[in-house]
């Protein structure tokens, strides 16, 4: 994993009516950034988004439904994970779990089975200022939006 990434694993607690899950309280120590704004995306099947980086906003994901890929690339040149790239699968049939995506990490997506129902937090309200792109296909993170995730 890259430094300072979390997959917190959630608990669901299931009945004959369905479930219920719990994602985060203000109590979790993955979640001491604080909230700034909550969003929800839908992706079709085969969309690709990547890379967006951030200065200052943490972002938590939480994949509702559809499956995703999830791409995450450390572009902090003090961190001990710098320059490594890594990826999985969130939502259908994986493990229930929220993502915490720090500053100077770069993320990207692609939805392998859409729609895809993406619910995320962010620490700050949106600030075009603190936005960052990379080209999805960018060849100094050389990662291939093609290829299967590792799912290991």
């Amino acid at each position: 994993m890259i430094q300072d990434v979390i997959l917190k694993e959630l608990v669901t607690y299931p009945d004959e009516r369905g479930f219920f899950r719990e994602l985060i309280r203000v109590t979790d120590p993955f979640f001491s950034e604080g909230f700034g704004q909550f969003s929800h995306s839908l992706m079709f099947s085969g969309v690709v988004k990547a890379w967006h980086i951030h200065k200052v906003q943490v972002d938590w994901w939480y994949v509702a439904t559809g499956l995703l890929k999830v791409g995450l690339h450390d572009t902090r040149k003090d961190s001990p994970t710098f320059r490594r790239t890594v990826d999985f699968l969130m939502g259908d049939y994986q493990k229930a779990q929220v993502l915490r995506v720090p500053p100077g990490v770069a993320h990207g997506c692609k939805a392998i089975n859409g729609p895809v129902h993406l619910f995320y937090m962010t620490s700050i309200v949106y600030d075009p200022k603190d936005e960052g792109r990379i080209p999805f296909n960018d060849p100094t993170i050389g990662y291939d939006w093609v290829k299967n995730a590792d799912i290991t």
